[in-house]
């Protein structure tokens, strides 16, 4: 008897293996049924013009020790794109040297990303710049209109781990023309103590959103819903203090990034609950001006003015002390 209930032993195990098979089998095929009759999951959609913000963007270029030996009295950022040589070779040599004022330290360095179409092949010569001049930051964001907002937050980050004490900053578009001394003795004022919670430029107060999508400017509702935008500095040119770079950037790690860069930065003092502060009337001009010497040199910024050709034809007659204005 026992001999036979060994015997079938073996026709046990496999009916009982069989059965479990089965069972794996039409549970299977059950629960399949049911992701199939089940809706997905619903994925939250990005709208195209939504800026993608994050911490983890790498510095491809970087000059961490630049502020080492001592903190500047003035950074110019200036946003440019990878392949602006020649544009960034004129901001050297004409408003962007930095021995422009006499006993200021003042710090250059432009912000680019990623070319996107011709990437590789000009980074190379991207990085040779670099090593000449020591004034190129770059971070693997692809260099488009829409991301010049990350250009700006790029600046912020920056200074915010590696020159946390200069005194002021300026952001700057690559095609102004910014007159560093005139605004180094109006407004920064060397001799009295950092301002703190400082923003200034050609205010912009109660602007709409442009809704047109065939705008340049076109902010869809999705990715701002409001009917105005908080008081900003226009985008050219503003000038603030070393101690909002760190308050901005962080603050943008905590609400959506839109592509406008410089409203961008009005929502965000508007989130840290600091004003834009006036400047005096006519400093910045945000229209295109014709040069002439005694209007530009009692005015910060100028938007646009010139190419770079012509940048270079008329800083030598734009410094000389021989040609005087009157008052």
């Amino acid at each position: 008897m026992l001999m036979t209930k060994l015997h079938n032993l073996p026709s046990v195990v496999l009916f009982i293996s069989c059965s479990a098979f089965l069972f794996l089998l039409v549970a299977k095929n059950e629960w399949e049924s049911l992701e199939m009759l089940s809706p997905p999951p619903p994925v939250a959609k990005r709208h195209p013009l939504e800026v993608v913000y994050s911490t983890d963007y790498n510095f491809l270029l970087n000059e961490p020790k630049k502020c080492r030996e001592g903190s500047p009295f003035l950074i110019l950022l200036v946003i440019t794109k990878p392949q602006d040589f020649a544009t960034r070779q004129a901001i050297r040599q004409t408003w962007g040297n930095e021995s422009s004022v006499p006993g200021v330290s003042i710090l250059r360095l432009f912000l680019t990303g990623v070319q996107p179409k011709f990437g590789y092949p000009l980074q190379a010569l991207l990085e040779e710049e670099s090593s000449i001049h020591r004034d190129i930051i770059q971070q693997d964001f692809l260099d488009t209109y829409n991301n010049l907002t990350l250009k700006t937050l790029m600046g912020m980050e920056w200074i915010s781990k590696f020159c946390p004490n200069a005194a002021y900053m300026v952001k700057a578009d690559s095609d102004i023309f910014l007159n560093v001394n005139y605004m180094v003795s109006q407004l920064l004022q060397p001799h009295l103590p950092p301002k703190k919670n400082y923003m200034t430029g050609y205010i912009c107060r109660n602007f709409k959103p442009v809704r047109n999508k065939a705008s340049k400017w076109y902010v869809p509702w999705e990715v701002y819903p409001n009917e105005t935008y908080p008081p900003y500095c226009a985008g050219p040119g503003y000038v603030f203090s070393g101690d909002l770079a760190k308050k901005i950037y962080q603050v943008a790690k905590t609400i959506k990034v839109i592509n406008m860069e410089d409203v961008f930065m009005g929502i965000c003092l508007y989130e840290l609950g600091i004003s834009v502060t006036n400047s005096p009337s006519g400093l910045f001009k945000t229209f295109h001006a014709k040069y002439e010497k005694c209007k530009l040199s009692k005015v910060v910024v100028v938007h646009p003015l010139v190419v770079p050709e012509k940048l270079l034809q008329i800083w030598p007659g734009f410094r000389d002390q021989n040609q005087t204005c009157k008052s």
